[in-house]
């Protein structure tokens, strides 16, 4: 038959609805199904010219951006959930063992989405699936909420209202288009409690800016940069949520990982363990008892040889995270002092030099971010890492 401009366009325009379509629905990836399988004339790369095929390889490069973004961003919830919930137990034994006839109840941890398109969607999809997250504890604040009926379904409160979200949120994830974050921030500036964290994915705002528009400091933002590797590993057929459940995905989400060609910026990670510090400068805990929680719960997981020489393992120390001038000043039963995140994020820490310099350290936490998708990592599966991460 045949296929006239007019047709082709129109079948281009059909095939494009469909691949938008189907990665649009949240949850997509767990019933693992492709409507354009078996489809030749409505696959993606049908009908490209031979020479505009160079440019293909920027459609796995935006797959990988985003299974890495919505990694990142549940393994940063898993954290958070698992030292708060450590914190909430530890809350409780102090008021039983002070007689104390109504122990504290357990504060939820509660995660609130700006913006309900593409991107808030994959999230709110992987947070709720392999996210410590209940529906219940997951909102998200989209001018669009009637779009968002697949996700109001499986029990998630979506509306239009950015300062609500905000003042009921722990953990709020911008996801909006950078034309819209200024009105948003003017919205929301004003809601924000000194211990809510924004995590913002909009690359076209640098911190400072993000900072002086909210005037707040508890704020992470990852960045990504390009490598020169092969995007193929991101499986073009599956789901975020599917995707992150194949042990070689996943292992190339790891924060020191430059397989696919999509390259975290580890300054991220730190700002990541400064955020757990505030949290619990926010209960008043002694840096003392911060050190030996954090090294319980995120240096835990290891090679089954660490087991054999506990020593051998790595220990979280004071001056890991502040100057030696200034440890020397802080008494046992003193918390560490606010940490501004975008400052950790943007100079040098002590915590940058731990990190670059301990390659047992950087081995525990990468075990530690694959064990919470489910994946064990032995001496003889390493974890897919063949460069240096971006600093």
């Amino acid at each position: 038959m045949l296929v006239t401009p007019v047709l082709r366009n129109c079948f281009k325009g059909i095939r494009l609805h469909l691949l938008l379509l189907h990665f649009a629905i949240p949850g997509n990836s767990g019933l693992e199904m492709d409507m354009l399988q078996d489809l030749e004339s409505l696959q993606f790369e049908y009908g490209v010219p031979e020479e505009d095929r160079i440019w293909l390889y920027l459609q796995g490069r935006s797959r990988g951006l985003m299974i890495k973004a919505c990694a990142h961003a549940t393994f940063f919830c898993k954290l958070l959930y698992n030292l708060r919930a450590s914190l909430n137990e530890n809350q409780s034994s102090r008021h039983l063992s002070i007689g104390s006839l109504n122990s504290a109840t357990p504060e939820e941890f509660k995660v609130g989405i700006i913006g309900g398109g593409h991107l808030g969607k994959q999230l709110a999809g992987t947070l709720l699936q392999l996210g410590p997250i209940p529906a219940e504890s997951l909102r998200i604040s989209t001018r669009r909420p009637e779009t968002l009926g697949e996700l109001q379904k499986l029990g998630i409160k979506c509306f239009y209202h950015n300062a609500d979200l905000v003042s009921w949120a722990n953990v709020i994830f911008l996801c909006c288009l950078p034309s819209q974050l200024p009105n948003i921030c003017v919205e929301i500036h004003t809601s924000l409690e000194k211990t809510s964290i924004v995590y913002s994915f909009i690359a076209a705002i640098p911190l400072p800016r993000l900072k002086l528009l909210l005037n707040h400091t508890n704020i992470l933002r990852p960045q990504y940069q390009y490598g020169e590797d092969s995007v193929s590993v991101w499986g073009a057929n599956k789901g975020v949520v599917a995707a992150l459940q194949d042990p070689t995905i996943l292992q190339a989400t790891c924060p020191y990982s430059p397989a696919g060609g999509i390259i975290l910026n580890i300054k991220w990670l730190e700002g990541v363990f400064y955020a757990a510090l505030n949290i619990c400068t926010a209960r008043n805990m002694a840096h003392s008892q911060v050190l030996q929680l954090l090294s319980e719960l995120f240096l835990s997981v290891h090679f089954e040889d660490c087991g054999k020489d506990t020593a051998s393992c790595p220990k979280f120390q004071l001056t890991d995270f502040v100057s030696k001038a200034y440890g020397k000043n802080l008494s046992q039963e003193r918390p560490f002092p606010w940490f501004d995140l975008t400052d950790v994020q943007l100079k040098e820490t002590p915590f940058s030099q731990h990190l670059s310099s301990s390659p047992v350290l950087q081995d525990h936490l990468t075990h530690l971010y694959c064990a919470s998708f489910g994946i064990s990592l032995t001496k003889e599966q390493p974890v897919i890492s063949t460069g240096s991460p971006s600093q």
